[in-house]
């Protein structure tokens, strides 16, 4: 089982979202310590938790939700999603996108395949030298910026980086899943430490002995899933998170070049 803040990680869902499903009556937790208070999860809550973020982002309101949820009918939540897709449809044009999320999610609901493109396993990660940025960015969305203020510096400065195996890395330092104001590090592996300057900072990032991680295939809408299978895998191989930042590699991304189907993203979550 996880605690609150390890199943907001995995799921990529905030405390607060969580604890407002819970007053609702909409996800509560499949265990409470009776000695800590804490709220404690299991795998087995995840396909609910997709169910109320679906409809979550279809813009049914709570009272609908608590409706749908409690008929429990896969074919009532399609037809529900039906009625609201032809509500779109007839909304501006800037509505599409979530048009086609509903597509496809009833298309999943429909023949309950929830295909994974990840390989998951845990190894030993040694210490190593990095050129990082660290802020506090409005979303994940906004971590493009950071690589690119990255890429800049190490240029402008002739900064020699590392050809390893992998030469960059993503550190999400918060200890839950937010939806805004997330504490993130992008850095690039370098040889020896240099000069910090502009907010650029040379540090050795901690060594790791057992590092849970998985070989995400595809492009990045793929990484959310890969998530929920890690949850899975630490539930089913009991394995506990430690309470150490994840990261993140690209190991092929869109700056090799490639499709999108071939990019390639390793997450590492560091355990107990």
């Amino acid at each position: 089982m996880f605690k609150i803040g390890e199943f907001s990680k995995l799921m990529q869902v905030s405390i607060r979202m969580l604890r407002y499903y819970d007053e609702q009556g909409l996800l509560k937790p499949a265990k409470i310590d009776p000695f800590t208070g804490y709220r404690m999860y299991s795998t087995e809550q995840i396909p609910r938790l997709q169910e109320i973020l679906l409809l979550r982002d279809s813009k049914f309101s709570t009272t609908e939700m608590k409706a749908i949820m409690k008929a429990r009918q896969e074919i009532d939540l399609r037809s529900e999603l039906e009625k609201k897709k032809i509500q779109i449809e007839k909304e501006i044009q800037l509505e599409q996108d979530r048009i086609e999320k509903i597509n496809h999610a009833v298309k999943e609901l429909k023949d309950r395949k929830f295909q994974m493109y990840c390989n998951i396993n845990y190894k030993k990660v040694e210490t190593f030298w990095i050129i990082s940025k660290r802020e506090r960015i409005p979303t994940y969305f906004h971590e493009g910026l950071l690589w690119k203020e990255l890429c800049a510096f190490v240029e402008r400065e002739h900064i020699v980086i590392s050809q390893n195996i992998y030469n960059n890395v993503a550190i999400y330092h918060d200890r839950e899943h937010k939806d805004h104001d997330v504490d993130v590090e992008v850095g690039m592996l370098v040889t020896t430490p240099g000069k910090e300057k502009d907010g650029f900072t040379y540090r050795q990032v901690e060594p790791i002995d057992k590092m849970a991680y998985a070989m995400v295939y595809g492009p990045y809408s793929n990484l959310g899933n890969a998530y929920e299978q890690i949850a899975y895998w630490l539930e089913s191989h009991q394995e506990q998170m430690a309470e150490k930042p994840s990261r993140q590699i690209c190991h092929i991304g869109e700056g090799d070049g490639v499709s999108p189907e071939e990019y390639l993203t390793e997450i590492q979550i560091p355990l107990k």
